[in-house]
């Protein structure tokens, strides 16, 4: 008694703490609901996201809305009615709508999935503002049901819901789109997201969910993080004791700094095991293994530290302590010392900085409503709702990129169904080539004409794509014709010039579908000399003269094989003639240019003993001075 109690008085001052000089809040988290048919309900209303099943984040969804004329409460099995919401083949898939009330809402969702529905649409039964559907902590049983829904679900609210009935027992066929593109800001090409988490492995169901989905979900995490997509910080609730009560044998078990960051007791028995202190304190070492790790560029071994740890200190197997968590750190090459400075003394009368920043963090800021669930996800400051698996909180992530900027991994088989493999998606394709301007996106398939080995396809996407400038002939002969036969190949593909298919010579056609062999000898446009035998070839021809004559194709003639034979021989005489003249004509040049250079300076050299030259230096003149008149 006195345990529960106390534990009471914890959660208490917890909502204390975050209301402080401000107004807590909650916030609903919703997503568009937009009736298609009929005409006369035409129109988007907000629609609260259910905290369980998978969410369609980044997507939307098609159903035809159906009101169940029994079990509408949806609390029972619909197969105890004999009622089954499998959409036929061709048809839109159903979303079932029940009422509030009677049974948990986990429960009426799981009851409707089991009867094949796509999804499901739950009428509030007063007016108020939309509240979340939240999973029961208290019913254990449900554990097992819960996390096998896969299907979405949303709150709406009673008058609207009521619209929807009347339509339908109107004979009206009600068509809804379901639509979550917004429900997550996606800004840029960069997602900031946070896990509030806690390193208690006792604390029951929750907490072997969360330790399972950390476990699952590493291997995409750091993916993300070591690509560059995401920024990732992962946060702890703390409580306070109130200051009445800091020195009770309570607060010093279940808190540090003299009861300023406190944890429930992990098996709720003060008298044995763990005390709530070990688990504050395990996750402070968390935060401070994260901002070590942040420091030297590798924020993703917090992910390594968290599953390791995991495995090797858990508090079944009494490891769960300081030596354990020691050993671990040193595994991973983080700095211990670092580490245990961050953490700071533990009984020391003052506030922790890492912890009161965990603390002021709590509270709501923007869009965000207050954290006071744990574990809870939070996706460009927007609070993920649905199910904590892998592939569900991956397609949360996912939706926060800007479109067509998402990561390889946000379109795996896990999170993303192909639309391409779907008739091409509606987009151009060349089959043949292999080719497609069908590209997958998270949200989507868009058609856009492809880029292949540098050529770059130009045209609208979904009627055609042509590759253009230098290189087109290298993909697919440029979509112009080609073919060959017998080791000769021909193709009709010009990469310059506006021209882009043009037949080559000897062919005729439209050069995209075909060029056909010219006949030239039945059109008699070559081998037509009187001489000539004409056979028609492949893309050519071939002629032949008769006798001992020779065909001359440039000339479409025939000469006698001696007269060419004489011609190539003058020919070949006179180019040796027109050489060696060529050559003696150079060579007297070169004698007669010699011949003036050497005359030319033999006569400086006399006039240079007479008089000065301008353009030489002066001569020494080698008569002595006695000798001068």
């Amino acid at each position: 008694m006195e345990l529960r109690r106390f534990h009471h008085l914890l959660h208490g001052f917890m909502l204390l703490f975050l209301i402080g000089e401000c107004q807590a809040k909650f916030v609903v988290e919703k997503n568009n609901l937009r009736v298609t048919s009929p005409e006369k309900i035409k129109g988007t209303h907000d629609s609260a996201i259910g905290n369980f099943g998978v969410p369609q984040y980044g997507g939307t969804m098609a159903g035809a809305v159906v009101y169940p004329k029994e079990n509408r409460k949806a609390c029972n099995s619909f197969d105890e009615f004999g009622i089954s919401f499998k959409s036929k083949s061709g048809s839109l898939p159903s979303f079932v709508l029940v009422d509030r009330g009677d049974c948990f809402f986990a429960l009426k969702v799981w009851n409707v999935q089991k009867a094949g529905a796509s999804a499901v649409l739950v009428v509030d039964d007063i007016e108020e503002e939309l509240i979340t559907m939240d999973a029961p902590e208290e019913d254990l049983s449900a554990v097992k049901y819960i996390e096998n829904i896969t299907i979405p679900s949303a709150l709406i609210e009673k008058t609207f819901g009521d619209t929807l009935k009347k339509a339908i027992s109107g004979g009206d066929m009600v068509n809804v789109n379901l639509d979550w593109q917004e429900a997550v800001p996606h800004p840029d090409d960069r997602v900031e997201y946070e896990l509030w988490t806690n390193s208690n492995d006792e604390c029951g169901v929750k907490c072997d969910i969360l330790m399972e989905f950390v476990k699952d979900f590493k291997g995409a995490a750091q993916v993300l993080e070591k690509g560059g997509y995401t920024q990732f910080t992962p946060h702890y609730i703390t409580w306070y004791c109130p200051q009445a009560f800091t020195l009770s044998r309570q607060c010093k078990s279940q808190c540090i700094n003299h009861g300023r960051y406190c944890a429930p007791d992990p098996e709720q028995d003060f008298s044995s095991g763990y005390d709530g202190k070990d688990v504050v304190n395990e996750n402070l070492r968390q935060l401070c293994v994260f901002r070590v790790a942040n420091e030297t560029h590798r924020p993703w071994a917090w992910w390594d530290y968290v599953t390791d740890f995991q495995i090797r200190c858990p508090m079944k197997a009494k490891k769960y302590n300081k030596e354990c968590a020691d050993g671990v750190i040193k595994s991973l090459g983080l700095d211990g010392k670092k580490i245990e400075k961050c953490m700071g003394d533990p009984d020391a009368d003052r506030e922790n900085p890492v912890l009161k920043e965990e603390q002021d963090a709590q509270v709501g800021k923007g869009s965000r409503g207050d954290v006071t669930i744990l574990p809870t996800i939070v996706v460009n400051n927007r609070q993920y709702r649905g199910k904590l698996a892998k592939s569900a909180v991956l397609k949360a992530i996912c939706a926060g990129f800007e479109e067509t900027t998402e990561p390889a991994i946000c379109l795996t088989s896990d999170v993303e169904t192909n639309e391409c493999l779907d008739n091409n998606g509606g987009c151009w394709q060349d089959k043949a080539a292999n080719l497609t301007a069908c590209k997958d996106t998270f949200r989507g398939r868009i058609c856009e004409c492809p880029l292949v080995n540098g050529v770059q396809f130009k045209g609208d996407g979904y009627s055609h794509c042509e590759p253009g400038g230098p290189g087109r002939c290298t993909i697919n002969n440029g979509g112009c014709w080609h073919e060959s036969r017998h080791g000769v190949a021909y193709s009709a593909c010009l990469d310059k010039g506006d021209v882009k298919c043009k037949c080559p010579p000897g062919f005729k056609g439209d050069a995209t579908n075909s060029c056909q062999d010219i006949d030239e000898c039945k059109e008699k446009t070559a081998c037509q000399c009187p001489d000539c035998s004409c056979k028609n070839t492949w893309g050519s021809y071939e002629c032949t003269c008769s006798g001992d004559l020779l065909y001359i194709r440039e000339h479409d003639t025939c000469l006698s094989k001696a007269r060419t034979e004489v011609r190539s021989a003058w020919a070949a005489m006179w180019v040796i003639f027109i050489g060696l003249a060529m050559a003696g004509g150079g060579a007297y040049l070169v004698y007669k240019y010699r011949l003036r250079s050497y005359m030319d300076s033999e006569i400086r050299a006399i006039m240079a003993q007479y008089m000065p030259l301008d353009s030489a230096a002066e001569v020494p003149n080698h008569i002595s001075d006695d000798n001068r008149a």
